[in-house]
């Protein structure tokens, strides 16, 4: 996808992670009169790990400011602190992406007291949806803030604000900066250990996120990074010679095609097909590319072959796309029919195609058959269980016209915010989650990526990964999302332990 589009549209940008498009974007318009509720402070309880953990839930929103004290914004957000604490309890900031996702999937799916049970690599049973007591809620480990950013869920824009002053990656980072600043100050949690918790485009915020603290001299103890869009033009603009999203994506594809048996050499070694398409990757198939219109009539058949056998697809299908088949194309043509798609977010889920003969999916099944059950049980919870009562309607995901140009960065990367900080902030621990199926943020780039950062090898070790058998929303698969507790919980405590 070109960069330009996603510069022009937020939609398009929607629309590669899977997310509908809609005809128009419509603006996000400023109240005149802003109506919003008082802030809802309830208790409640918990089991985790067979202790009982009590909690003050509060449900509310922080107002943001201009430097000379006006409205700009009010951001949503719902946190739970555990009650009769020791001193110095974590605190951690969750955030999901988009741009233009509030932080629902976080909160009701991953890490919140509560869980909604939706569908794994199927659709959702029908409402009335299950909502259990969250076995794997990090609230044992920290207190939980969840976070809408402007434009989102019950956030808004105030007085004479614009979209502009908020729909972009650095104007983004200063409007969470200053919550943070602002809930620290209105909690007094400012001697906390803090963390910093995002998800696809959260990892973007997140990186940028830190950056923009540590220049206000506030620094966050640990990030953690769950399906990472590091560099945006790397992961969207794919061709115009940029080689670098077909050879990270090939991992991935490899996945799947082995998880719906695709592969035409079937083996029950998971992880040494990996190793072997990671290496394939980035030596032959790399090297291929980068000889561009050179590469000769024998070396192009070659490489076609081997991309067979690790993706499915059949060789004159390579062929004819010049050795690049994208992504999109990929989530159509690996199952064969033409009948069927997989999943973008989770290329586990498989849907019915609307046009047999279409190139690419005409939607993703792994994000419309979970929405509804996300959306349906946070709406009566939020109004029910935390007592915060409005007529405003819940937005989980809506188009922004977000910019993603840089005022000292490259367009579109984070990634130099995210090398900085580490180097001045030696003390500072990252964990990189990542899901095998995931055909919207691939596994494999993320670790390129993260692997040429350029950072002194005396901190390469501050970088921990996770992976795991699901897509984008790790979480949605059940003993992933257990795994996945169960290695947050160690690297907590290994961060918390630092001297």
């Amino acid at each position: 996808m070109p960069l330009a589009s996603l510069l022009a549209a937020t939609a398009s940008f929607a629309a590669a992670l899977g997310a509908p498009e809609p005809a128009a974007q419509p603006s996000v318009s400023p109240s005149p009169v802003p109506s919003i509720p008082a802030d809802s402070v309830t208790h409640h309880s918990i089991v985790l790990g067979g202790r009982t953990i009590a909690y003050t839930a509060t449900a509310g929103t922080i107002t943001l400011r201009s430097a000379d004290e006006a409205p700009t914004a009010s951001m949503f957000y719902a946190a739970y602190v555990e009650e009769n604490a020791p001193a110095r309890r974590p605190v951690t900031f969750f955030f999901n992406g988009g741009p233009g996702s509030a932080t629902i999937w976080l909160h009701l799916g991953a890490f919140g007291p509560r869980r909604v049970v939706a569908g794994d690599a199927a659709p959702s049973a029908g409402a009335p949806y299950k909502f259990v007591e969250n076995e794997y809620s990090l609230l044992d480990r920290t207190d939980l803030v969840f976070i809408d950013a402007p434009g989102t869920g019950f956030s808004r824009l105030l007085g004479k604000s614009e979209g502009k002053d908020f729909y972009g990656i650095d104007q983004d980072a200063a409007a969470f900066g200053q919550f943070v600043r602002r809930y620290l100050t209105q909690n007094n949690r400012w001697n906390s250990p803090k963390f910093l918790f995002g998800e696809s485009y959260g990892t973007t915020r997140a990186c940028a996120l830190a950056g923009y603290l540590h220049r206000h001299n506030l620094d966050v103890n640990g990030i953690v990074l769950l399906s990472s869009a590091l560099n945006l033009k790397i992961l969207f603009e794919a061709g115009d010679g940029n080689d670098v999203a077909y050879f990270t994506y090939l991992p991935t594809e490899t996945a799947v095609a082995w998880y719906h048996h695709k592969l035409p050499n079937a083996t029950s070694d998971f992880a040494g097909l990996l190793r072997s398409s990671e290496s394939f990757a980035t030596g032959e198939y790399a090297t291929a590319l980068a000889k561009g219109s050179s590469l000769s009539g024998a070396e192009r058949t070659q490489i076609a072959h081997k991309l067979h056998d690790f993706t499915g697809i059949s060789e004159s299908y390579i062929l004819r796309s010049n050795l690049r088949v994208d992504p999109n194309e990929f989530e159509k043509q690996v199952l064969g029919s033409g009948t069927r798609v997989t999943g973008r977010f989770d290329a586990r889920f498989v849907g019915v195609a609307y046009d047999p003969n279409a190139e690419t999916p005409e939607y993703d099944p792994s994000y419309t058959y979970l929405a509804s059950a996300y959306l349906s049980t946070f709406n009566e919870y939020v109004r029910t269980d935390l007592g915060y009562h409005t007529d405003a309607e819940y937005q989980p995901l809506r188009p922004l016209d977000w910019d993603f140009r840089r005022k000292d960065q490259p367009t579109g990367d984070v990634l130099p915010d995210l090398t900085s900080t580490l180097t001045e902030d030696p003390r500072l621990r990252v964990f990189s989650a990542n899901g095998y199926y995931d055909m919207a943020t691939p596994f494999f780039q993320t670790e390129f990526l993260l692997d040429h950062m350029g950072l002194d090898p005396s901190l390469a070790s501050h970088i921990e990964y996770g992976f795991y058998e699901a897509g984008h929303m790790l979480y949605v698969h059940p003993s992933s999302l257990a795994a996945f507790k169960r290695d947050l919980d160690r690297w907590y405590d290994g961060v918390l332990a630092l001297p």
